[in-house]
C-alpha cells in the first residue's frame, strides 16, 4: 500500500511543479527564478494537496483496528516523504538541470499549445452548453454507481478464481468429495465456567444442536482439552465459505444454540468466515463515521485554502461520485456475469469489508490531489482579474495536460492489478484504476468546468462572518509574499454561448 500511494503522489507532485518550472522559464524567466516560482507556486499546492492525503490516510484510525492503524501511518510517512522530496530535492535537480530539462524530447509527440491547447478547447466547448454537459456527465457518474447496491461483504475463496490456478483445482475436487463447506469448516468452543470440568452431557447436547441447525453439513466428535475445562466441534456448512448462507449460519449458531447454553457454560463459534462476519459488523458502524470526518477535514481545509464555500462543497461532492463510481465497477465485477468475466471472475464473490475503507482514504486523497491543482490555477488567474469563465478556461489550459498525464500513469499502475490471478486483486485494480480515469477525465474536464460557470462568481462567496473564523491558508503565491504569479498575459477569450451567455 505504502509503495502504490508512494508511486502515485510522487509522480503527482513531480510532474505539477516540473510543469510550471517549464513554463516559467517559457515566459523568459531565468532557471532560478523559475525554480522559485515553481516552488513557491506548484510547491505550496503540493504541500496542502498532500496535507489532504494524510489527513484522509489517518482517518483510518476511525476504525480502532491495529492493522488499520499500521497501513495508516504506513501510507501517510511516505506521502510525507513525497512532499519533502517534491519541495527540496526535486528543485535542487531543477536547478543543476536548468535549460536542458527540455532535451531529449520524444519523437512524434506535440508541444503544448499554451492557452489555446487542447484543454482550453474542451473547456470552450463545456461552456457553451454547461447544463448539457453537466447533466450528462452527472448522469454518467450516477449511471455508474448503480451496482454498488450488489456490493456483498465476505471474503473471496478458492473458487473465486481462474480454473488454471491450483487452488482452485484443489477448491473444486474438495468441494466434489466432501462439500463446498469442507474449504473452510467453523469452529465452535465449549467452554465451562471458571475453569471447572466440562460435562460430557453438556457437550454431547451443544453438539447435537449444532448438528441440528438448519445448514450444517455435518459436525465432527468433540476434542476435549487435556485439563478438560474446554471442548472444540469441527462445524462443516452445507455452503460454501463466501456464500451468504454461511455467513447466516454463523448468525444462528450464536443466536438459536449459543444463547440457550446452561449452567454457565460458553459456547463461540469461529473460524475464518465467523472472523469476516465479525468484522464486517464491527467495521459496518464506524464506517459512516469514518467517510464524516474525512469530508470534514477535507472541507474545512478546502475552505481555508480557496476561501470559497461552494468550492470547497463542490470538491468534495465530486470526490464522492468518482468513488461512487469506482465502487460501482468493483460491484458490477464482483457479481461474476459478462463483465466480470473478462477480468477472469467468473462466479460472483464477495469483497472484504475493508477493501472499500481502505481504498475511500487513497483515492479520495488521490483525487483531492487534482481537485487541489486545477481549482489553484483557475483561483490564481480569477484573482489577477480574469472573469470566471475565463479563469476557468486559464486553469484547464495550465493544469489540464499536467493531471491528464499523472492520471494516466496512475491508471496504468492500478490496472495492473488487474492482470493477477487473485480475484480481490483484480477488484482492488479495477476500483483504483476506474476512480482515477473518471475523477481525471468525466470529472476535472466536463463536470468541474460546468457547474463553475453556471455558478460564475457565486463560486468564490464567502460569507463576511465566516471569513473571520477561518484562517487564510495562501497556496499560489511568489517568493517573499507578493502578488500571485501571472499564469496568462492576457485574458482568455471564451465563445459566446447560447441565450446570451459569455
Amino acid at each position: 500500500l505504502a509503495t502504490m500511494i508512494g508511486v502515485g503522489v510522487g509522480i503527482d507532485y513531480a510532474l505539477f511543479i516540473v510543469t510550471r518550472f517549464r513554463s516559467s522559464m517559457a515566459e523568459g524567466m531565468s532557471v532560478a527564478d523559475s525554480v522559485t516560482t515553481a516552488v513557491t507556486t506548484a510547491g505550496r499546492s503540493v504541500l496542502f494537496a498532500g496535507g489532504t492525503v494524510v489527513v484522509s490516510l489517518l482517518g483510518l484510525g476511525v476504525m480502532g483496528l491495529e492493522y488499520m492503524w499500521g497501513a495508516a501511518i504506513a501510507m501517510s510517512v511516505t506521502v510525507a516523504v513525497m512532499m519533502f522530496a517534491a519541495v527540496s530535492l526535486l528543485p535542487a535537480l531543477l536547478a543543476l538541470l536548468g535549460h536542458r530539462v527540455d532535451r531529449l524530447r520524444l519523437p512524434f509527440v506535440g508541444r503544448d499549445r499554451g492557452r489555446d491547447n487542447l484543454w482550453a478547447r474542451l473547456a470552450g466547448v463545456v461552456q457553451r452548453r454547461p447544463w448539457m454537459m453537466g447533466s450528462l456527465a452527472l448522469g454518467l457518474l450516477v449511471l455508474m454507481s448503480v451496482p454498488i447496491t450488489s456490493l456483498r461483504y465476505g471474503y473471496p475463496d478458492g473458487g473465486s478464481g481462474g480454473e488454471a490456478l491450483t487452488s482452485r483445482r484443489a477448491y473444486d475436487l474438495v468441494t466434489e468429495g466432501f462439500g463446498p463447506g469442507a474449504n473452510d469448516p467453523l469452529l465452535v468452543s465449549i467452554a465451562a465456567p471458571s475453569g471447572a470440568p466440562l460435562a460430557s452431557v453438556a457437550v454431547d447436547a451443544i453438539s447435537a444442536r449444532v448438528a441440528a441447525t438448519p445448514g450444517v453439513a455435518a459436525v465432527t466428535p468433540a476434542l476435549v482439552s487435556p485439563s478438560g475445562d474446554a471442548a472444540v466441534l469441527t462445524v462443516v456448512p452445507a455452503s460454501g465459505p463466501q456464500d451468504s448462507a454461511t455467513a447466516d449460519l454463523v448468525r444462528r449458531l450464536r443466536s438459536d444454540v449459543a444463547s440457550t447454553t446452561t449452567d454457565g457454560v460458553q459456547m463461540h463459534v469461529g473460524g475464518s468466515t465467523a472472523t469476516y462476519v465479525d468484522e464486517a459488523a464491527y467495521m459496518g458502524p464506524r464506517f459512516p463515521w469514518f467517510i464524516a470526518i474525512v469530508l470534514l477535514l477535507s472541507f474545512v481545509l478546502l475552505l481555508c485554502v480557496f476561501r470559497a464555500v461552494l468550492v470547497a462543497v463542490k470538491a468534495v461532492l465530486m470526490n464522492l461520485l468518482s468513488l461512487g463510481a469506482a465502487f460501482g465497477a468493483i460491484g458490477l465485477a464482483a457479481q461474476g456475469g459478462w463483465f466480470g468475466g473478462l477480468l477472469g471472475i467468473d462466479e460472483a464473490s464477495p469483497i472484504p469489508v475493508w477493501l472499500p475503507i481502505m481504498m475511500f482514504a487513497v483515492l479520495f486523497g488521490l483525487s483531492m490531489d487534482y481537485e487541489v491543482f486545477l481549482l489553484s490555477r483557475i483561483r490564481e488567474a480569477y484573482h489577477q482579474g480574469h472573469d470566471n469563465a475565463a479563469a476557468v478556461r486559464s486553469g484547464m489550459a495550465s493544469s489540464g495536460r499536467v493531471i491528464t498525464a499523472a492520471a494516466a500513469i496512475m491508471v496504468t499502475v492500478f490496472g495492473a492489478y488487474v492482470l493477477e490471478d487473485s480475484a480481490l486483486a483484480k477488484l482492488a485494480g479495477l476500483g483504483l484504476a476506474t476512480a482515477v480515469l473518471v475523477d481525471a477525465t468525466v470529472v476535472r474536464m466536463i463536470l468541474v468546468p460546468a457547474t463553475m460557470d453556471l455558478l460564475g462568481d457565486r463560486n468564490w462567496w464567502m460569507p463576511n462572518w465566516l471569513q473571520r473564523f477561518v484562517p487564510h491558508v495562501e497556496v499560489e503565491r511568489a517568493a517573499g509574499g507578493g502578488a500571485p504569479v501571472a499564469v496568462v498575459a492576457e485574458p482568455v477569450r471564451v465563445p459566446v454561448g447560447a441565450g446570451g451567455r459569455r
